[in-house]
């Protein structure tokens, strides 16, 4: 039975009808044509579906569109800066060259925002068990922490310029 279901995406607000027990990552790709978040294993295990809830990174392939109503979702896409530009993590990503295939780089570069909001300056330790939960099959893993630490570099320089 469908109901008709507001969120806030990536600040805007939507309305969709849908059965309550959809998940959440259908709606996203299916209704609201956000394609960041992938599907992978259909488990919530390989992280390719991350989004923030609320500033937490979850996966959403099995969060039933009901249960995240109240909340505030963040994909990949409101990453981008009101100018258009990328986020720190995602320029970050491109300079050190983080992604291979893809599978994986919505949920690094998810993990990897939710990290550095809680922790600024994490170490290599802080990196590696915050993005655990995302599945690499590329081995591009070395490249990550080093975007991450680049990322976590270049948001406290801008903190410290009271530039964000």
């Amino acid at each position: 039975m469908k109901a008709s279901i507001t969120l806030t995406v990536n600040g805007n607000t939507h309305t969709v009808d849908v059965d309550p027990s959809m998940p959440l990552l259908y709606v996203l790709r299916n209704h609201l044509e956000l394609n960041g978040p992938k599907y992978g294993c259909g488990l919530a295990q390989c992280g390719s579906c991350m989004v923030l809830l609320d500033g937490k990174a979850v996966p959403s392939c099995l969060l039933r569109i009901d249960d995240v109503k109240n909340l505030k979702v963040t994909t990949l896409e409101g990453l981008l800066r009101q100018d258009g530009g990328l986020h720190p993590v995602q320029e970050a990503f491109v300079q050190q060259q983080a992604a291979q295939c893809g599978f994986c780089l919505n949920g690094m570069v998810i993990s990897a925002v939710a990290l550095l909001s809680e922790n600024k300056s994490p170490d290599e330790n802080a990196i590696r068990t915050n993005l655990q939960r995302v599945l690499c099959r590329c081995g591009a893993q070395s490249r990550v922490i080093k975007a991450v630490k680049q990322a976590s570099h270049t948001l406290t320089s801008k903190a410290k310029q009271g530039q964000e």
